[in-house]
């Protein structure tokens, strides 16, 4: 089934009149996608505001040797979601929502992941980063109803990623099997509004052509649902492409240009742009301040992508509402006493 720009176009304007774009399987659940299961008893839901902001700092201990454990719980479940008006997509997901959950910790850290499958295929998971061969999710292969610890030390300090590593790693990507690996620097970054932004598609027919493309998994959610920013505060972007089955994806930014920190394993920006342009699993970390209150768009310039769901604004204010103020701020390190 190929959808065409124009038709995803006329669904956006139609949003505001209908109420909203993506509707529940079985009840709505706002401005994300409720999803149901296919062979679990789960109930999840894609939240794009909430997985912006959401960081997973695992349940922390010490060591003897005085060494930060993080450990961390991802279990794959098999999930129906809607991904526009009667467009359902079978996932396969970490933890019940696609992206996967954002894991931070800092560099020096020891990490302790216990993989559960409860799916119904073998799968992994392939951490991008430096770590024992045993860990680096290619084999064993976890069966269904299987169970695996990955423990490493997370290192280099940069913008990692991690995804399932079962042939064809295609489609299990395209499913929905990825997610954010970030391991803080010691000394942290400078303070910032700290935000997640995955970049993906959707292939609903698998012929290996995407019908939809989103920031965080809802088509023109941020178009719907605008990020706020305060004005001349610093705004730092984590940025991660997962989008199978097209050569690249890119992000480019009205109004303003940003400094960009590719991996983001040095702490020196590699270029002052407003565009960056990104192959499957390549990342980047962006930082900009507005200087000019009102709202900006940001968007793919393959312009192809944009009008197929992958666009969004930021709403520049200069403060924000009460209820609002410092909600999703960060001061970018995975401190030690932060729990899960």
């Amino acid at each position: 089934m190929n959808i065409r720009p124009v038709a995803i176009v006329l669904l956006m304007i139609a949003m505001p009149i209908t109420g909203a774009l993506i509707v529940g399987v079985e009840h709505d659940v706002g401005n994300g996608m409720h999803l149901s299961s296919m062979h679990n008893d789960v109930e999840s839901s894609i939240d794009p505001d909430t997985f912006l902001t959401s960081f997973d700092y695992g349940r922390v201990s010490i060591l003897e040797d005085g060494t930060v454990l993080r450990e961390f719980t991802v279990t794959v479940e098999d999930v129906t979601l809607e991904v526009a008006p009667n467009i359902y997509f079978d996932a396969w997901t970490y933890n019940g929502s696609i992206p996967g959950p954002t894991l931070r910790a800092t560099e020096g850290d020891r990490v302790r992941v216990t993989f559960l499958n409860n799916g119904s295929h073998p799968h992994t998971i392939h951490f991008h980063g430096k770590h024992p061969a045993e860990m680096d999710g290619v084999f064993p292969m976890i069966p269904p109803g299987g169970r695996f610890v990955y423990e490493f030390t997370a290192e280099p300090f940069g913008l990692h990623l991690y995804h399932c590593h079962v042939d064809p790693v295609a489609e299990h990507i395209n499913r929905g099997l990825y997610g954010v690996f970030i391991v803080d620097p010691r000394p942290a970054r400078e303070s910032a509004k700290e935000m997640v932004m995955v970049l993906n598609g959707y292939d609903t027919d698998f012929d290996r052509e995407n019908n939809f493309y989103t920031v965080n998994g809802v088509p023109f959610h941020y178009v719907r649902n605008p990020i706020e920013v305060k004005r001349g505060e610093l705004v730092r972007i984590y940025l991660v492409n997962m989008t199978e089955f097209d050569l690249i994806n890119n992000f480019h930014l009205h109004g303003d240009l940003f400094r960009l920190y590719r991996t983001g394993t040095s702490l020196v920006p590699d270029e002052f742009t407003d565009m960056v342009t990104l192959s499957q699993g390549e990342r980047a970390i962006l930082e900009f301040r507005y200087d000019y209150p009102g709202l900006y768009m940001f968007h793919a310039h393959v312009i192809e992508f944009s009008d197929k769901g992958w666009m969004g604004f930021f709403k520049v204010v200069d403060d924000y509402d009460d209820d609002d103020e410092g909600s999703s701020s960060s001061d970018g390190n995975a401190s030690d006493d932060e729990g899960g």
